[in-house]
């Protein structure tokens, strides 16, 4: 399988203003015409449901339900210090500086705090102990943890919980083992840990974003329909006239997505969606909801949520400080068929919510483009446009020569966002394996066999051109910035043929638009990295260059932190982390710096490491 690397320089966008007219001479090259439309009643939205509902059953119900936990992460920022202020410290490593993202472990210098396995654990850094813990697992009374990451605002946590449960007789769930629920448990951290109050909603976390002092919460909920059990020689036919059946006997209270929450004082108040807060895109079919929740973590409450629906699905969240966008791929999803996940084929719906006001996000626009995005990092909003990078593949089968991949270039017009520019056929029979937009530059990663690295000026948005073109072998899955001018490359290795052949961290020099090179490369046989998919897992110190990623491999010691260090051109080994912990829960999640301590991240607990000499000075373990 080859891969590219295709480096956007210039590309104008972001969706969240309206750019300038573009010269009379530019031809503007209009997208699916997709606006949003509030109903006028709940009889209105009840009669549009159950149609687009009517159009997507089959055989086994309403099709399959797509599992995205989490989302994906821009590099390890220092907390600034002064003689009063914490050490300095790294942070999550973010897509966007101004949009938080929620994760395992946050630090604000002064505390850590971690959650895993259903606890979250407080951590002093300067003494190296823990000062609190809360088991947060007995909150959900009717099922069972699922998975759960958290957001900090000074001395509060917001906890974001999956929590999965047995339905009762006769309601379909949309596929075995996925999440049912979700929850958001506010913690006051000034002292003792404590439960500032809890909120459970219908449905599944997407992801979400904190921007100033709101936790932004995108949910996707499906209608709780019983539909009948018939005989097991029932035809396709009759299935389908008695869903449909089961659809129009549905009440309006079975689409929209139930909510409670709780205070401190265990007070519980319950809501529904009203059906004034819920809009529908034009020409949308199916049955999925998108449910966006708003919590000022500043208050100290968590409140209803003040939640706004949108009838379609969503699978990838992006945030701006300005812009919340939440995109969807559309067609290539067979309807009825409990299948692994969407074919690439179809196009993308991009909805954009306006965020520079207080309270809920404003919807602003949408557009749609060929093909299906990678994750958050295909998408990039800079002055006044949205970047977005798609693959097109007809026959889900990339490598066989129908694949090709694209750039699009959208404005905000009106509520529309309308395509203005694009590069067309990158990497053909290939599909992107990563794709990262900095400022006026972007890089994106093809794969199939070899790696051209492509680069591409895209500074006029409406005519964007390929400059340069790298080939080497192997690929990356996630690409960091590590200084003006240079890109580091997580992925694998690979032979001429495509044979993955263990992990490869690459350092490119990208200064020269025309002329990108591999300048360092380390390799590890027989080894991958969960950073390769999950930029939370990578930690870049820029103060001295140093790179900690997770890292599995084969063998007892093969479960570890790599840590590496940028030094010029070149790429060296410094050190290697291990946790006393057996088995998985030795495996190394996290890594974070705290002054002059790195602290490593597992199930097992966490442990404070010397920045320079790596020497072990601290293990909590997690008991």
């Amino acid at each position: 399988m080859k891969r590219g690397i295709v480096a956007l320089t210039g590309l104008a966008l972001v969706a969240g203003c309206t750019a300038a007219t573009p010269e009379p001479d530019r031809t503007e090259r209009s997208t699916t015409a997709i606006r949003l439309v509030a109903f006028d009643s709940c009889a209105d939205a009840l009669a549009d449901l159950r149609a687009a509902a009517r159009k997507s059953v089959g055989p086994w119900g309403l099709g399959p339900e797509r599992a995205v936990l989490f989302g994906d992460a821009g590099g390890a920022r220092a907390g600034a210090a002064s003689a009063d202020a914490p050490p300095q410290h790294s942070a999550t490593n973010n897509h966007e500086a101004a949009a938080d993202e929620p994760d395992l472990v946050k630090t604000d210098g002064s505390r850590i705090v971690t959650i895993t396995n259903g606890v979250l654990r407080v951590v002093d850094p300067s003494r190296r102990v823990q000062t609190g813990q809360l088991e947060l697992r007995r909150i959900v009374e009717d099922g069972h943890w699922w998975a759960s990451k958290l957001l900090l605002h000074g001395d509060r946590a917001i906890v974001l919980a999956a929590a999965a449960y047995d339905p009762p007789p006769g309601i379909v769930r949309p596929s075995v083992g996925l999440p049912s629920d979700t929850r958001a448990i506010l913690i006051d951290l000034a002292g003792t840990p404590r439960v500032l109050g809890s909120y459970r909603i219908d449905g599944q976390l997407v992801d979400a974003r904190k921007i100033g002092d709101t936790a932004r919460v995108v949910i996707r909920s499906r209608p709780r329909i019983s539909f009948p059990p018939l005989a097991e020689d029932a035809t396709d036919a009759e299935r389908i006239a008695a869903e449909q059946a089961a659809i129009d006997r549905a009440p309006v209270e079975d689409w929209l997505p139930r909510y409670e929450w709780t205070d401190g004082g265990g007070q519980r108040r319950t809501g529904q969606l009203p059906c004034n807060r819920l809009s529908r895109p034009t020409g949308h079919t199916g049955s999925g909801l998108l449910n966006l929740l708003s919590f000022d973590l500043g208050t100290g409450k968590l409140g209803d949520g003040d939640p706004v629906g949108v009838v379609a699905e969503g699978e990838t969240v992006y945030g701006t400080g300005g812009s919340l966008y939440v995109a969807d791929h559309r067609g290539g999803r067979e309807v009825g068929l409990r299948r692994a996940g969407p074919r690439p084929t179809g196009e993308t719906v991009v909805h954009r919510f306006d965020l520079t006001s207080p309270g809920q996000p404003r919807y602003a626009a949408s557009g749609s483009v060929p093909g299906h995005l990678l994750n958050q990092y295909a998408l990039s909003e800079w002055e006044g446009h949205l970047r977005v990078a798609t693959t097109s593949d007809p026959d889900g089968r990339a490598g066989r020569g129908e694949s090709s991949s694209a750039v699009y270039v959208l404005r905000t017009d009106g509520d529309e966002l309308r395509r203005v520019g694009e590069v067309t056929g990158l990497g053909r029979g290939e599909r992107i394996y990563a794709v990262r937009f900095l400022g006026g530059t972007g890089h994106v990663v093809t794969f199939r066999e070899t790696d051209p690295l492509y680069t591409l000026d895209l500074r006029d948005p409406t005519a964007p051109k390929v400059t340069g073109e790298l080939k080497i072998t192997g690929y990356s899955g996630h690409l960091q910035p590590v200084g003006e001018g240079r890109l580091l490359g997580v992925g694998q290795e690979a032979d001429t043929r495509g044979v993955r052949q263990g992990l490869l961290v690459s350092l490119f020099d990208v200064a020269a638009p025309a002329k990108p090179t591999r300048i360092a490369q380390y390799h590890r046989a027989g080894s991958h990295s969960p950073a390769e998919h999950d930029p939370h897992a990578l930690l870049f110190w820029p103060a001295n260059g140093l790179v900690v990623l997770p890292v599995s491999g084969p063998g007892s010691g093969g479960q570890g932190a790599l840590v590496l260090r940028i030094d010029g051109s070149r790429l060296t080994q410094l050190g290697w982390i291990t946790h006393p912990g057996v088995g998985q829960r030795g495996g190394i999640l996290r890594s974070l710096v705290v002054g002059e301590t790195l602290w490593t991240l597992s199930d097992a607990g966490l442990q404070a490491t010397d920045l320079v000499g790596l020497a072990r000075r601290e293990w909590i373990p997690a008991t």
